[in-house]
């Protein structure tokens, strides 16, 4: 349980803050630094081998439910071991999340386990919270999909978002494609064999471990030649020296060589442009020309750079190299005045920000009671507000069609510049 439970709330118990990313869950309650538990966000099932993701957005709504209600038991019974009645919910999300996976995990806190209430709260604006400003560019660079989205006095300027397919499950893809077509295993038996020869596939989560482990980004120079010497259809390109060879022990008796070229380049696709001059660092720039010109200054001095694919060594110096670049570009250089861009460094490490900003926000009782969502609200409307009313109780945030929205939503979704 939590220390010093109750004080200075009127003796409420404290919320639950969960993070439900779509390759981890983290977990824990309002008030610490840090979450309880990291979990892997899937559930096994008897007879199945294959673990299921529990996020998961093209399935239909009655499996989703099931998967959601046994991943949220396990949570609350195994590893928080709490009662779900007794204690209020923060959800950080993303918002891309689509609405039916809302409601349906809605659905799930509010029916199944009889929360009190539950607040849904936008990961990049959590994440400026850690910090205590009121602007910030914030690129989530996660497991599906690297996404930036400006925050500007605490309001998400959603016209200006920018996204990209490109995260640890891309990473992950082009790893185990190399690691099968370049790499050889060692056995007991044998020396030098290829992979599939050996163990097959390779499982997901030994390609995340070999990343972690032995994968890391270049320098901005460095990058640039691997990069020119992978697309050089000439063979003209040197490229740069190879870092050292890796042996990895897949176990007691299997050992797989992984290839010094594999190490330094498989990271070079999040910095690759494609066919639309289009890369991670890209997004920050095409966020920023989308963004009031007012506000381009400030919200390019507050980068804020969060998510579990930001944790590779040398991710955050490659980045702004990278951006420092391209605004050099006729193609932003006309646009945008402002050359200055600054990397906030959060007290939290990139996978848990969003969390501990949820944490902080869960422990303000008064504010979190007056913005959450309770229980009684959604069973007599079956409805949940959305995020974006944030700074707004729940009872203003069911109006007419034909009446003007409240000013937040029209400040959220406004398109002039």
């Amino acid at each position: 349980m939590p220390l010093f439970e109750g004080l200075g709330s009127g003796g409420e118990k404290t919320a639950v803050v969960i993070d439900l990313g779509a390759a981890y869950t983290k977990c824990g309650f309002a008030g610490e630094t840090g979450p309880r538990f990291i979990i892997p966000s899937e559930i096994r099932k008897p007879g199945q081998q294959q673990a299921i993701k529990v996020v998961q957005y093209n399935i239909n709504t009655e499996e989703l439910y099931v998967n959601l209600k046994e991943f949220i038991h396990t949570l609350y019974f195994r590893h928080l071991l709490v009662n779900p009645r007794d204690r209020r919910v923060v959800l950080i999300e993303s918002i891309l999340c689509p609405s039916h996976f809302r409601e349906t995990l809605t659905k799930v806190f509010f029916k199944q386990f009889e929360v009190p209430s539950l607040l849904f709260a936008p990961s990049h604006l959590m994440s400026i919270m850690t910090l205590g400003i009121n602007s910030a560019l914030v690129m989530d660079c996660g497991y599906t999909e690297t996404l930036v989205l400006p925050v500007y006095e605490c309001t998400p300027i959603l016209p200006a978002w920018e996204a990209l397919p490109l995260g640890g499950k891309a990473i992950h893809k082009e790893l185990d494609g190399l690691l099968v077509e370049q790499c050889t295993v060692d056995t007991d038996s044998s020396t030098g064999q290829t992979v599939p020869a050996v163990i097959g596939t390779i499982p997901e989560e030994i390609v995340e471990d070999i990343k972690v482990r032995t994968c890391f980004v270049s320098d901005l120079q460095r990058g640039l030649k691997i990069q020119e010497a992978k697309f050089d259809m000439d063979g003209t390109a040197e490229r740069p020296a190879a870092p050292p060879d890796v042996d990895y022990p897949l176990d007691g008796e299997k050992i797989l060589h992984i290839k010094g070229s594999i190490r330094d380049s498989v990271i070079e696709m999040l910095f690759e442009q494609d066919n639309e001059e289009k890369s991670v660092a890209s997004l920050v720039l095409d966020a920023l020309v989308q963004c009031p010109i007012d506000t381009r200054k400030v919200l390019s001095e507050n980068l804020v750079v969060i998510g579990g694919t930001a944790m590779l060594p040398g991710f955050l110096h490659r980045l702004l190299a990278e951006i420092r670049l391209l605004v050099e570009k006729p193609k932003y250089c006309d646009i945008l005045a402002t050359k200055s861009f600054r990397l906030h460094s959060p007290p939290a490490k990139p996978n848990c920000t969003a969390w501990l900003g949820g944490a902080i926000f869960g422990a303000l009782q008064d504010i979190l009671g007056s913005r959450s969502v309770s229980r009684d609200y959604y069973n007599q409307t079956g409805r949940i507000p959305d995020w974006c009313y944030l700074s707004s109780p729940p009872p203003e945030l069911v109006y007419d069609a034909g009446k003007t929205p409240p000013p937040l939503m029209k400040r959220a979704f406004s398109t002039e510049k």
